[in-house]
């Protein structure tokens, strides 16, 4: 398995957390759940110091190089502001009462429109 770790310092975009938040539920979330290889993808943000990120966490690899569907860079209008890749050592799933990790987060709740 794959990891990758993208950020947004906002501050030279017109684009926030919450326009981005409203992406999500428009458009990224549905093209990103098409995407082979990619096993779990969750966007985060940090309002203390204005970023908006990803992770994801791929197969292989190999999938991990894949072209991805280029959303969120014109959007924001540049290329993250940094970008990490690693290899997984371990994977665990906990246990919860959720019965999957699809659907949730701040985008896709009513208290996050």
């Amino acid at each position: 398995m794959h990891a990758v770790i993208v950020w947004w310092d906002l501050a030279g975009s017109r684009q926030t957390i919450e326009s981005l938040r409203g992406f999500l539920r428009e458009e990224a979330v549905e093209r990103f759940s098409h995407v082979p290889g990619l096993r779990l993808k969750f966007w985060i943000s940090d309002p203390a110091t204005d970023r908006w990120g990803a992770v994801l966490l791929w197969e292989s690899r190999q999938a991990a190089q894949a072209v991805l569907p280029n959303l969120a860079a014109p959007l924001i209008g540049y290329p993250p502001t940094e970008r990490h890749a690693f290899d997984v050592e371990a994977t665990v799933e906990g246990a919860s009462t959720l019965t999957t990790l699809a659907g949730h987060g701040l985008a896709l709740e009513p208290a996050g429109t």
